[in-house]
């Protein structure tokens, strides 16, 4: 008879589960990104959200919620409710943040549903034109005779373009000042305004820049040349062994949402990141269109949890 039951009552919940996937949305959605605006995050978000707009019906808002290294923001995901309501554009600071900061108030595996990576990108090394280095080796050269003089910006403690620099510094043998922003937009704004020398961050933030003239760009952190930047050297043929980035952009939501309600999410964000309009502007961002299931983005997270912190620890990165 118990048996029976529990039957009968997984069923219920399977058919009540199924009827609210299938209405799903019925209201806006809150797209959160934990950076501020102007960042790769938050234009690729903005370039998905209209998206889904389309695809589901509802609005997809984008929530800006900057600050502690992308924390600030993920945290308000990993406890908003359920429902799938409330989703969040990560990236790879999801995962090198427990090794970076001594308490994070989330796991941030088990604490999320994983729905889709969207994109992955190689770093960049920008500086502002006055800058009197026109290459990697010249940069070095610089940054040698005045150590700990030239200050490089990134998107907060922890983030990828934090280690991105602090891994450059590693490989090159010289001494950088790390200011950390609530995001890679202000950093390279203070970069293109000339309050600070040079940062790391994704084509993606800095595209219009480039074209206007306004940065510099002087490697990029892949193994081979980007096919749309064929002008732009590896950091290795630049003469820095050993030093390959790959930002990694997904989206998740809180544990537990229910499976039909990933699915159903998942079909109109790879729908939409399939759509030749956005391939095109991700194209122009230098960002890799990618996808992947719940299940392989899951085993992403894990993985990348474990080979950040042996990073981490190698290179001795420091929240503050």
């Amino acid at each position: 008879m118990r048996s029976l039951l529990r039957r009968l009552c997984l069923l219920l919940v399977a058919a009540a589960t199924g009827a609210i996937a299938q209405d799903y949305p019925t209201k806006p959605v809150r797209f959160i990104v934990p950076y501020a605006p102007g960042g790769s995050s938050d234009v690729i978000a903005r370039i998905l959200g209209q998206k889904l707009n389309e695809a589901l019906g509802q609005t997809f808002i984008v929530d800006n919620r900057p600050g502690a290294g992308s924390m600030i923001g993920t945290d308000i995901a990993a406890k908003s409710a359920p429902d799938g309501y409330t989703i969040i554009l990560s990236d790879m600071p999801h995962t090198i943040n427990p090794a970076v900061y001594s308490k994070v108030p989330y796991d941030p595996v088990k604490d999320f549903s994983p729905i889709t990576v969207v994109g992955t990108s190689a770093m960049f090394l920008f500086t502002h034109p006055s800058v009197q280095a026109q290459t990697v080796k010249e940069f070095i050269t610089l940054a040698k005779s005045q150590p700990g003089k030239i200050a490089i910006g990134s998107g907060g403690n922890g983030t990828t373009t934090h280690l991105s620099a602090e891994l450059f510094q590693a490989r090159a043998g010289i001494k950088l000042t790390h200011v950390p922003y609530k995001g890679a937009g202000p950093a390279l704004v203070d970069v293109v305004a000339g309050q600070i020398p040079a940062t790391f961050t994704s084509m993606a933030t800095a595209a219009p820049h480039v074209k206007a003239g306004k940065l510099r760009v002087l490697a990029v952190t892949s193994v081979k040349r980007i096919p749309s930047l064929p002008e732009v050297p590896t950091f290795a043929e630049s003469g820095v062994g050993d030093f390959v980035v790959e930002h990694w952009w997904g989206v998740l939501a809180p544990a537990d949402v229910p499976k039909p309600i990933v699915a159903k999410l998942r079909e109109a964000i790879v729908q939409a990141v399939n759509a030749p309009d956005v391939r095109e502007r991700f194209a122009g961002l230098a960002v890799q269109p990618t996808t992947n299931t719940p299940e392989q983005f899951r085993l992403l997270l894990e993985s990348d949890v474990k080979r950040w912190a042996k990073v981490v620890k190698d290179t001795g990165v420091k929240a503050n």
